[in-house]
């Protein structure tokens, strides 16, 4: 049985390190690597709302080799330093904050391939948040930071409060994913709010952001826990809202609806880039033959040896593979691909849609490389005592086909503050 196991090891080893090395060669893309492809596109969505400008990041990813994670920090970092550098001789106000917040931006994509316990992703880090809040008090951007106790921890909210009128519109409450920042959310969620008058509070959770980075705090499946403790922090400084609309984005797509299942003060719940089951999208990472394996014998513990070995040969072949791995293991503290399937296998929706009571939006892109679009199928059927549920698959020809509709911002906006009208706004 041992040599039969080791055979089998050999020729399942050859055929990983050949699957998924082919590569995409569309020529609209910037990189064939889809994870290069898909932060390129990440940092360009920051455009309509201030946080990236298009020859920047152009004259960047020009200079930087296919899938080398070096040549990748050095090119946004070079782009970070000399925007940040163009900031401070500028004169006008409005140029230096916005030269600052793409500087921001710039400095969160350089760290984003490095190794977990490289000392330049803490660096990066510090340096693209005080960017960030330079860049917002310089634009005069009102906002307030709040720290939230959270067990012997503390959790990071900012609020931005939105013009005269937005106390009669629903409050915006926005989580990113696996790999967010919370300064990132000014961009995809705080911005577009305050532009059409909401308040907007951002916040992160363990496993996200500074809480991670300074804390050493894990994720949790059990997201019902971080989010309520944001919700009592802000309503003991602010008043109730009307309504509140919570918004989850890539693994807040399980993070929202998880939070929203246990929380009766949320009216509406969005998932951006629905995660319904996330060691189903984990195992779609891997070839086929590999995935049939695991469900079949290599979940079991006597085999994490196997599957350990199988999978750091994709990951030395595949960059994808490498960072999810690398990323997981940081942020849930697991210390193996055997651990961090049998991790991933908590963070699924199945059993605790039905206990979800508010309105639902759910928002995909038919060409997301993380979770498949039947997930979207899936959370609707389960959604059985949702006041509404509404879905919307964005596609290739209307250009909002990727994860979280990084390439279609403004569209995705649209669809989303049309739902969030139409629900919890009375209409003229």
């Amino acid at each position: 049985m041992k040599i039969k196991l080791q055979l089998l090891m050999v020729s399942i080893g050859l055929s990983v390190l050949l699957v998924g090395c082919g590569k995409p060669t569309a020529s609209n893309r910037f990189f064939k690597d889809q994870p290069y492809n898909f932060q390129t596109l990440r940092a360009l969505g920051q455009i309509p709302y201030g946080g990236a400008d298009t020859g920047e990041v152009l004259a960047t990813v020009k200079n930087i080799r296919e899938t080398d994670d070096e040549s990748w920090y050095l090119g946004w970092s070079h782009t970070a330093e000399r925007v940040e550098k163009m900031a401070r001789n500028l004169k006008d106000p409005v140029s230096r904050g916005r030269a600052l917040l793409r500087a921001h931006n710039y400095y969160r994509t350089a760290e984003f391939f490095l190794h977990p316990k490289d000392h330049r992703r803490k660096e990066n880090f510090h340096k693209s948040l005080a960017a960030f809040h330079e860049g917002l008090d310089t634009l005069g951007v009102k906002y307030r930071i709040i720290t939230i106790p959270y067990s012997e921890h503390t959790l990071k909210a900012i609020y931005y409060p939105g013009p005269a009128g937005a106390e009669k519109k629903p409050l915006i409450v926005s989580v990113g994913g696996y790999d967010s920042t919370l300064e990132e959310l000014y961009f995809g969620s705080a911005a577009p709010a305050l532009e059409r008058g909401y308040s907007c509070l951002t916040y992160e959770g363990p496993g996200q952001g500074s809480v991670i980075r300074e804390q050493g705090l894990l994720f949790t499946y059990e997201w019902e826990k971080p989010n309520k403790a944001v919700l009592d922090a802000f309503l003991k400084q602010y008043p109730k809202p009307k309504k509140i609309v919570l918004i989850g984005r890539s693994l807040g797509g399980y993070l929202a609806p998880r939070a929203a299942a246990f929380e009766p003060r949320v009216d509406g719940v969005v998932a951006f880039g629905v995660c319904y089951d996330f060691q189903e999208a984990a195992l779609r990472q891997l070839p086929k033959f590999m995935k049939v394996l695991y469900e079949k014998w290599l979940y079991q513990e006597k085999y994490a040896g196997i599957l350990n070995a199988l999978v750091g040969l994709k990951m030395k072949a595949v960059p994808a593979v490498r960072w999810g791995v690398q990323n997981a293991q940081w942020t849930m503290g697991v210390k193996d691909p055997a651990e961090l399937m049998v991790a991933f296998k908590n963070y699924n929706l199945k059993e605790i849609s039905a206990k979800i009571t508010c309105d639902v939006l759910i928002l995909a892109g038919e060409r997301d490389h993380f979770f498949p679009t039947k997930q979207v199928e899936e959370f609707s059927k389960k959604l059985i005592n949702a006041r509404s549920v509404t879905s919307r698959i964005f596609t290739d020809d209307e250009g909002g086909a990727e994860h979280c509709q990084v390439d279609a911002v403004l569209l995705a906006d649209s669809v989303l503050y049309d739902w969030i009208r139409d629900k919890f706004e009375k209409q003229g």
